[in-house]
């Protein structure tokens, strides 16, 4: 009975009063007003923190071997071409930087008139065989035509000649010199993500087919202003008159694009008469040679002969208008060999005279005795000249004469001993040098 009284009163005590509904409301919004101002303020920061990041992004780079374009809203800002360093433009989509390398040098290999090979003949760098009737094959041989051989003025045939056919190929080197003409003037596919403008640009979808027309109109331009033999000699002049043809053409349309260098890589003849244009080119040099050496010869001789004014003296023997006077001059100033002749020819004609002189006088002197005993001088004379003419035989043999031996038969050996004259001479020279 006692515990239901307990329980009664604690059912009887009073309950608290309950706030009323509105004061709930209102701290329920002030928490949600808070949670949306902190909401706010770090949206905020974000918003700042994207708008800074969206800023710097427009600071671009450009390479020291680069030039940039800017294009706002697609179209070529009139600001200009950006420098190499660093510079800062409005981000994409506003404004979009294209960097093309203005200083670097892309090879382009043409092979359009090149005869056909097989990959193995390309693996091993080996000519295709020449195979019984093998003609050209034109559906599948690059060739380009060369002038006429029997008239040097002839580029049409009109001679009755026919244009001989040739194998090229050529390397093309260029770079993109004018950005903004390149940019405006040259058709390149859109870039995509990802895509290097570089490689766009100078691949199959940017300037290749461009540039491989064009260079093949140059070369079938100007090879037929040339020989076959000139065709595959040539290693600078056909390539500058290609060259020269194909800058024109590339200005003509203002593409930006400068060619640097034009070259040959390899010419040939066509394959079958191959052996008969290699025998041709080996005479040709030969006979080249031997012109070479021809006039390299004769210049030594006359150098030898007469010093540097050889030829001016040989000319002037021929002239007829030279006077004596002018030729003396030219005779005392040459050199060589001829000055040498001349002197020993001066000091012979001295010599001459001097022993004419020498004779002279002596005969002067024995003129007097002669008139008075002309048998003793001329006796005298004969023994002299005996005298001299014995001093000079290697031999002498002394035959005495008699009357009983009128019919008699004199032999002398003439094969005597070889060594004799040889032992005299050594004698005399051995005499002349103890002397």
């Amino acid at each position: 009975m006692a515990e239901q009284n307990n329980i009664d009163d604690k059912n009887l005590d009073p309950v608290p009063p309950r706030e009323p509904a509105g004061e709930e409301l209102d701290a329920a919004s002030k928490s949600l007003s808070e949670a949306l101002r902190i909401s706010f303020a770090i949206l905020k920061v974000i918003m700042v923190i994207l708008v800074i990041a969206f800023l710097a992004s427009g600071f671009v780079t450009v390479d020291p071997d680069e030039q940039a374009i800017v294009l706002r809203f697609g179209k070529i800002r009139e600001a200009g071409l950006l420098d190499p360093g660093p510079h800062w433009v409005f981000p994409y989509p506003v404004d979009e930087v294209i960097k093309i390398p203005v200083k670097t040098k892309v090879n382009l290999s043409i092979d359009s008139f090149w005869y056909f090979q097989t990959k193995q003949d390309i693996l091993a760098n080996r000519r295709p065989r020449v195979r019984p009737g093998m003609g050209l094959r034109p559906l599948i041989d690059g060739y380009c035509l060369t002038r006429s051989e029997k008239d040097a003025e002839a580029t049409t045939g009109s001679d009755g000649s026919d244009y001989n056919i040739v194998h090229t190929k050529w390397q093309l080197t260029y770079q993109i010199d004018d950005p903004d003409r390149f940019f405006r003037g040259v058709h390149v596919r859109e870039i995509k993500p990802g895509d290097d403008y570089f490689d766009v640009i100078t691949g199959a979808d940017g300037v290749k087919p461009l540039l491989e027309s064009l260079f093949e109109d140059a070369v079938v331009t100007a090879m037929v202003n040339y020989t076959i033999d000139e065709a595959i000699s040539s290693r600078s002049v056909i390539p500058n008159h290609i060259k020269r043809l194909m800058q024109d053409k590339l200005d003509e349309i203002e593409s930006g694009i400068k060619v640097e260098s034009v070259q040959m890589t390899r010419s040939e003849p066509p394959v079958p008469t191959r052996q008969a244009f290699e025998a041709s080119i080996r005479a040709s040099q030969k006979s080249q040679k031997e012109i070479t050496d021809s006039k390299t010869y004769a210049t030594n001789t006359l150098n030898e002969a007469a010093g540097p004014l050889a030829e001016q003296l040989h000319a002037a023997l021929k002239s007829e208008t030279l006077s004596e006077q002018q030729e003396n001059v030219l005779w005392e100033d040459i050199s060589g060999t001829a000055r040498e002749r001349m002197a020993d020819a001066q000091f012979y004609q001295a010599q001459v005279v001097e022993t004419a002189k020498a004779n002279a006088d002596y005969l002067q002197r024995l003129l007097p005795e002669y008139r008075l005993h002309p048998k003793l001088v001329i006796q005298k004379l004969y023994l002299d000249a005996m005298k001299r003419i014995y001093e000079n035989a290697d031999e002498k043999f002394i035959v005495q004469s008699t009357e009983s031996a009128k019919d008699g038969e004199v032999r002398v050996m003439i094969n005597k001993d070889p060594s004799l004259k040889s032992r005299k001479r050594k004698s005399q020279d051995s005499s002349t040098e103890g002397n």
